[in-house]
């Protein structure tokens, strides 16, 4: 069979493909070998971050005057789809803390804070995590309830924080919080807050059901003060800055889920062809056949679309709904994983088969940027 993850991808130049060959070096070598031990530790080491960045996998496309890898966004959209094919969900923060954590601070972020860390960032000394997510504020920002009270020389934040993606490992943390809380939407701000400070404090590494080596977690602020310069551009401009921010990163969602329903597909055809029932090859059952037709046909088509949305990002013309429908149509497509896993018996279910850990890792790109169910509406208001 011909793979969909074999189709041409012309956008990619030749050294586009040096140093994805360079990504996938680096996962092979540092990361796959020990990733179910770390499932197990419920986190990747520290010591990672800073291989990594050694290795030009941080902050891929950052202007290298930043210390970055200053590469364009097929650099960035390189590593997500490579860490997707090697499974090693672990290490997702990386594309947290450099596609999400790092753009607010270049885009947004004083001449000041830029110098100081985005070159940190690159480096892996320091680890960013984006606070946005509360217990009673998810895909509705407006309704976060922490707060950043004015005192003298700064702020005061207090409220709580919850699925924090690398939220026990990082030094830094993007906060959205409430300076005007009459105004709603208009009254959010961002702050980049030390995590050493007093009154700040990790709680729980969140038990997940998948992306067991991911480290994500609750976060505390109990007056944590933050003075002027932690202020992410302009107070009570923090609402628009996180929209501005959802196309690349749900554009990245819908890369990484297209990445995974083709390495399941190619997980499925070759143990298909190689288990044996009844004294034949599974691949030899016609419902197995036409279902895994079907598959491919939606995995080819999700690759199209995605692609084509990337090349309007490339081109900057990438609309809200566009990236909305990218990621609703990639991320829904993953549910075929669970016919591939079907497909596998008794081993589907078994952890020690990737196609197990699939099923359990790639689910939640059905909710986070956004749900499904959100990205509807932001498709239907486009109509």
């Amino acid at each position: 069979m011909t793979s969909v993850s074999d189709t041409p991808r012309p956008m990619f130049s030749a050294e586009h493909e040096l140093y994805r060959a360079s990504v996938a070096r680096f996962i092979e070598g540092r990361i796959t070998p020990h990733h179910a031990e770390w499932e197990r530790e419920g986190r990747v080491p520290r010591q990672l971050w800073r291989d990594a960045g050694a290795a030009g996998l941080l902050c891929p496309s950052i202007a290298d005057a930043y210390g970055g890898g200053g590469g364009d966004y097929l650099y960035s959209a390189i590593v997500v789809e490579e860490i997707a094919r090697a499974l090693a969900t672990g290490v997702t923060g990386f594309t947290t803390h450099s596609e999400n954590v790092a753009p607010y601070l270049l885009e947004f972020g004083s001449e000041a804070q830029k110098r100081e860390f985005l070159p940190q960032m690159a480096s892996g000394e320091c680890v960013g995590a984006l606070a946005m997510t509360e217990p009673g504020a998810g895909s509705d920002l407006k309704a976060i309830r922490t707060t950043a009270k004015a005192v003298e020389g700064g702020f005061e934040i207090t409220g709580q924080k919850t699925f924090i993606t690398n939220g026990a490992h990082a030094d830094r943390v993007i906060v959205f919080a409430k300076t005007n809380p009459e105004a709603g939407a208009r009254g959010i701000s961002l702050f980049w807050v030390d995590t050493t400070t007093p009154g700040f404090a990790v709680g729980r590494v969140l038990d997940k059901i998948g992306q067991l080596a991911q480290d994500t977690a609750e976060l505390f602020f109990d007056q944590v003060f933050v003075p002027h310069d932690a202020l992410i551009g302009e107070l009570n401009a923090g609402f628009g800055y996180a929209m501005s921010g959802l196309i690349r990163e749900r554009l990245l969602i819908a890369l990484r889920c297209t990445v995974a329903l083709e390495v399941a597909l190619d997980w499925t055809v070759d143990y298909v062809k190689q288990r044996q029932a009844f004294g034949h090859a599974l691949i030899d059952n016609q419902y197995i056949r036409f279902r895994l037709a079907d598959i491919k046909t939606h995995a080819a088509a999700t690759r199209a679309f995605v692609d084509s949305c990337l090349a309007q990002y490339l081109q900057g013309t990438l609309t809200a709904d566009g990236a909305a429908m990218a990621k609703l149509w990639a991320s829904e497509a993953t549910r075929a994983i669970d016919d591939l896993m079907q497909f596998f018996g008794g081993n589907g279910y078994m952890r020690e088969y990737p196609i197990a850990r699939a099923y359990a890792d790639v689910r939640p790109n059905r909710i986070y940027g956004g749900s499904s169910e959100i990205m509807r509406e932001v498709i239907a208001r486009s109509l």
